[in-house]
């Protein structure tokens, strides 16, 4: 597996900083996990959802993201892991990946900060910032999602929402627009149970119920929106999509705020060198 990439070489230092600084350290490794990926959803209204991003290699769909703020999408480090080195471009303003839309436009990526207690082991810290080489134009199509930063739990039995452009059918079909799935909440304790993930999952996760309606892949990365806030993001579920003794996986965001915080403040408004 190729290494991931750093953000940029005259960033090494002040990120190898923000990892001392950051929280969290990673869990024990055991073996690979299967990554996140909408199995049973439909297809989303158009532009109701201008936060979502597609996080694209040559001009492939790779994963899920969403904007938080007008130069930053945050996405799931896990979605590094296959990409040889390159760095994601990023397309907002996107129902059809494909399709001719008034405020669909691709973004390079200046810096690609993965967290650093995140690895190929578990789902320990599977958050990812990008940072835009400019700030996205915002419009109707093209807008800032707000994420949660309070530290609780979302009560058990609230139904979320999460979108994407990952894999539809267990044949492994690709949808060209924008798919949503509403899922039900499960408890820490209940997606704990043995049969289900067995005490895997962190406080710093959350999961849902994934009885024949499921996030699949190519859906990582992106938004659990409960009451119009972003809760989680899609980290991480069974190896057959919609297993219900398998319920999705998403990494909180309310633990990870302050690196949020810190990484953006670090790093925006820094000029670009050659």
């Amino acid at each position: 597996m190729a290494p991931r990439p750093a953000a940029r070489p005259d960033l090494a230092l002040l990120l190898l900083l923000l990892a001392a600084a950051a929280s969290g350290e990673c869990g024990v490794p055991n073996a690979a996990q299967p990554r996140g990926r909408i199995l049973g959803g439909r297809e989303a209204r158009p532009h109701l959802r201008p936060h979502m991003a597609s996080l694209q290699l040559d001009g492939e769909h790779i994963c899920g993201g969403f904007l938080i703020a007008e130069q930053w999408v945050l996405s799931a480090a896990h979605c590094t892991e296959e990409t040889d080195g390159k760095l994601f471009q990023v397309l907002l303003g996107a129902h059809s990946l494909t399709e001719p839309e008034p405020h669909k436009r691709l973004y390079r990526v200046r810096a690609q900060i993965p967290h650093p207690g995140s690895n190929v082991y578990n789902n320990e810290d599977d958050l990812l910032l990008l940072q835009l080489e400019e700030k996205a134009e915002l419009n109707e199509h093209v807008q800032v999602l707000p994420f949660q930063r309070e530290q609780r739990d979302v009560a058990a039995g609230t139904v979320c929402e999460v979108a994407g452009w990952g894999t539809v059918t267990h044949s492994g079909r690709r949808p060209d627009r924008l798919q949503q799935v509403e899922r039900p909440v499960l408890s820490r304790d209940e997606c704990n149970h043995r049969t289900r993930h067995d005490h895997s999952i962190t406080p710093n996760m959350m999961c849902t119920d994934s009885r024949k309606r499921d996030t699949c892949k190519g859906d990582s990365g992106g938004p659990l929106v409960c009451n119009g806030v972003a809760e989680a993001v899609v980290t991480a579920g069974s190896r057959v999509c919609g297993n219900y003794k398998k319920p999705g996986i998403y990494t909180r965001i309310a633990p990870y705020a302050a690196w949020i915080d810190r990484v953006m403040g670090a790093l925006s408004g820094q000029e670009d060198t050659p």
